[in-house]
């Protein structure tokens, strides 16, 4: 049986990573890989998670399964994050499961999508996360793509996009990500968030937020005014929601799914369908992630200090991006790249050709994918000058 199968090519990003592992080039730079990296080029674990590790050690006393829809404190948690004192919570019109990462938040919300309308088509951004596609085609889903990014002028093209969604049927599900865009660092401001919600509404699509990088963006409140004013405008909606980036644990495999109704009383309906997908997939998620979020937004202390670790990775990537284009200046580079500071996250497309791509990778042994999207926390002091003079030198006439 197993001699009948066929490979599988290789995901652009797993192939970057060993090629950049095994380039012996002591100045190499990897702005492939999509992580948070400190000015140390290191992705630590965050002081508030230490604390909380500890009060979990402490406290633990048993490690029977936590249940279906995982930690039941963490997952009010998350929806608080989520959507503060929205009144989706207030009416009691949200039911939500912790999930393996934000990638299995998508696979169990693909999974209830198939259960809902086994016709639906999902419709993604064109670009979007490079897993996305594959993840809701493996649930048996229709997907399509609607236009997005315009890269002649670095920004959202949203006259096509507009038009493209306005064709989308009612039952279908359209995806949109919440903040930091992934891959093209470009958002929706909350000017585009109301005609998507308007839009939503009249065609009778349902809209799914894939909010990975809460406060990464402006803020944790403010990378949530285009979702919160979504649910103000939509009966239903689906969010998935990811701890790898806000809380850096991104090797415990900590996300949640949430399902919004129009009526609490199909809540329990819901919540049965979104735990008998839970069961067929994983059964149960683990606990350690989760329950560490929980110590954190439980203790006021805590809370505080993951503010304060978060703001200093957001403020982090944004002084680079800033730093880009000035370094970039200070080398002689006459292409604009201004439109870097318009965007939000980690990731940006630098506009530059394969070739340029290419170059910079057998010439400097600088690492990024062949879209030219990079991952600005891979940038630092000791290696933002040597970045710029390579750039400059690809980008010369």
């Amino acid at each position: 049986m197993f001699s009948q199968l066929q490979p599988v090519a290789t995901d652009p990003i797993l192939g970057l990573m060993a090629a950049y592992k095994e380039d012996p080039n002591p100045l190499k730079v990897d702005l492939g890989v999509g992580v948070y990296k400190d000015e140390q080029g290191h992705t630590a674990v965050l002081d508030c998670v230490k604390k909380a590790e500890q009060l979990r050690l402490t406290q633990e006393t048993t490690k029977t399964y936590i249940g279906m829809a995982g930690d039941l404190s963490f997952n009010a948690h998350i929806e608080k994050l989520a959507f503060g004192s929205h009144k989706v919570l207030l009416e009691g019109r949200t039911t939500t499961a912790h999930t393996p990462g934000g990638t299995g938040a998508l696979r169990v919300a693909a999974e209830f999508i198939k259960k809902a309308n086994p016709n639906a088509t999902i419709w993604v951004s064109k670009p979007t996360w490079a897993n996305h596609i594959s993840m809701f085609q493996a649930a048996g889903l229709t997907v399509k793509e609607y236009t997005y990014y315009d890269y002649s002028s670095k920004g959202l093209n949203e006259e096509a996009m507009f038009t493209e969604l306005a064709q989308v049927q009612a039952g279908d599900v359209v995806l949109v990500h919440a903040c930091c865009h992934n891959p093209s660092g470009m958002d929706l401001n909350f000017a585009q968030w109301q005609r998507f919600a308007a839009l939503a509404k009249d065609k009778g699509f349902t809209p799914m937020v894939d909010m990975a990088y809460q406060g990464f963006g402006l803020g944790l409140d403010e990378d949530t005014a285009g979702l919160r004013h979504l649910a103000n405008e939509v009966p239903e909606l689906i969010l998935c929601t990811s701890c790898s980036k806000n809380f850096g644990l991104y090797r415990e495999r900590i996300g949640a799914v949430s399902v919004v109704v129009a009526d609490a009383k199909v809540l329990e309906t819901a919540r049965s369908v979104l735990l008998s997908v839970v069961r067929s997939i994983y059964s149960m998620p683990p606990a350690h992630g989760a329950i560490v979020v929980s110590h954190i937004l439980d203790s006021q202390e805590l809370t505080a200090l993951w503010h304060q670790e978060l703001a200093t990775m957001r403020n982090r990537i944004n002084q680079y991006r800033q730093l880009i284009i000035d370094k970039l200046a200070a080398e002689g580079v006459q292409q604009d790249f201004s439109f870097i500071t318009r965007q939000h996250g980690m990731f940006s497309f630098l506009g530059i050709t394969p070739a340029q791509i290419e170059q910079l990778r057998r010439d400097y042994s600088i690492y990024m994918v062949g879209s030219s999207r990079i991952s600005i926390a891979g940038l630092n002091h000791s290696n933002i000058d040597y970045f710029a003079k390579a750039v400059a030198a690809v980008l010369k006439p």
